[in-house]
């Protein structure tokens, strides 16, 4: 059985990719520092990056990668 995931989660995640598409490819680690750059999941604190909801932001970047992924065709 495959994973079932929220509306919302999928939502972000396309729309992140369809306003950067350079920004985002095979490699979770970079999609999810991408995630928290360009959403308000992570914030800057005394110039390191924290992170205010880390599963929510995992699971954009998770679903970002596979869906990248799966749009290559690997």
């Amino acid at each position: 059985m495959g994973n079932i995931r929220q509306t919302y989660i999928k939502r972000v995640a396309i729309d992140l990719i369809r306003h950067y598409p350079s920004d985002f490819g095979g490699d979770f680690a970079h999609n999810k520092q991408k995630v928290l750059e360009l959403t308000d999941l992570g914030a800057v604190v005394e110039g390191k990056m924290t992170v205010t909801h880390k599963k929510l932001a995992n699971r954009i970047a998770g679903y970002a990668t596979r869906y990248m992924k799966r749009k290559r065709g690997t």
